[in-house]
């Protein structure tokens, strides 16, 4: 990565690898640079970096425009501002997730603390509830605001594996019910 690279630039490559996407193209405009991206599951994704700016309906808008334009089921801000409580409102309704300030622009899970976190699919998830004979929010929860939830894609009501290593057992699996 260049020296002239902004923070929030980082961040969305940063995120892009961390999701495992396939950069398909990357395109300077006058909101930002915006990164098309092919997610593992084949779906595109539409993703807007905007260095400096408060975000507001506006882009939110712009996103979903332009994601439609490019048939990407996703978009996604970064941004280095706060976004407005209507922006946020806005981006529910319109499948546009933003990623918050604090999102570091460094690949966490390289951390010794970090360990690895993956979401369950809905067969795992099924087999996990049935086993134990609970419901999903009976299990300990991780905020949907967790830098690592942000970073495997999580969304409130999914549920996460996290595989700690450990010096007595091997492997620690814990399982975690995404809150928002």
């Amino acid at each position: 990565m260049s020296d002239e690279m902004t923070l929030e630039e980082r961040k969305t490559l940063n995120l892009i690898e961390l999701r495992n996407y396939k950069l398909i193209k990357r395109e300077e405009t006058e909101e930002g640079i915006v990164f098309l991206a092919e997610a593992p599951s084949g779906k595109k994704v539409l993703l807007l970096c905007i260095p400096g700016k408060a975000v507001g309906v506006k882009y939110v808008r712009q996103v979903r425009e332009m994601a439609d334009a490019e048939g990407a089921e996703l978009g996604i801000i970064i941004g280095d501002g706060r976004y407005t409580r209507s922006a946020m409102q806005e981006a529910r309704k319109f499948n546009v997730e933003l990623i918050p300030r604090k999102f570091p622009p460094f690949n966490i899970f390289k951390h010794t603390l970090v360990p690895k976190h993956e979401i369950l699919i809905p067969e795992e998830r099924e087999e996990l509830l049935k086993k134990y004979r609970i419901k999903p929010y009976q299990l300990p929860w991780i905020r949907a605001t967790d830098p690592a939830i942000i970073a495997i894609g999580a969304k409130p009501g999914d549920i996460v594996r996290i595989i700690r290593k450990s010096k007595t057992a091997g492997e620690a699996i814990a399982y975690r019910y995404v809150v928002g």
